[in-house]
């Protein structure tokens, strides 16, 4: 079992009951889900691009990433309705646990300059939105067979009410936020 889970069920849960004067154990919030996604905008004109975005992607998650579409074309851009444009990766379970484990631990260490990660990048339903400037942070992704520094966008979906809740849960799995 997760490592993160694990220490969910035997602390963090009854740390959040006693803090938030819950009445029972099942109100204490939740990570729900990790979305994981990459916009790939030269996709458009090289198709190849994103298979290697897909091919990080799947490195990065362990799990199979969906391709994502265009939902409506745009002149400017060459880009027609339906035209493949990323990919993202749904994590629920213990693959879960184990990438936000890996991403707090070993991830986000790694990135240049780092004073921790922003407190207002939650949207006021207690779900948390990290941007990440480039894949090369994560340890599965090897630095001699990246052709091109690419982003990705880190959605964390908690059960919470409150901004507040979802940042206290956060903070006790060790999410390096800004002091």
């Amino acid at each position: 079992m997760a490592r993160l889970k694990e220490r969910y069920n035997d602390q963090i849960k009854n740390e959040l009951v006693n803090k938030f004067n819950y009445t029972s154990v099942m109100q204490a919030p939740k990570v729900e889900k990790i979305v994981v996604n990459m916009g790939v905008g030269d996709a458009v004109q090289n198709a190849k691009v994103l298979d290697t975005a897909v091919e990080e992607l799947e490195a990065i998650t362990g799990q199979k990433p969906v391709v994502t579409k265009a939902k409506r074309s745009v002149a400017t851009f060459r880009l027609r309705e339906g035209m493949p444009i990323g990919a993202k990766v749904t994590l629920r379970g213990g693959r879960m646990y184990d990438f936000l484990d890996k991403l707090i631990s070993v991830s986000l260490p790694r990135v240049r300059d780092f004073r921790g990660i922003s407190k207002k990048a939650f949207d006021g339903r207690g779900n948390y939105t990290l941007g990440i400037k480039e894949q090369l942070i994560f340890p599965e992704i090897d630095y001699d067979k990246v052709s091109k520094v690419r982003g990705m966008d880190i959605v964390i979906v908690t059960s919470a009410e409150t901004d507040e809740e979802a940042r206290e849960l956060l903070t006790q799995f060790g999410m390096p936020f800004q002091k």
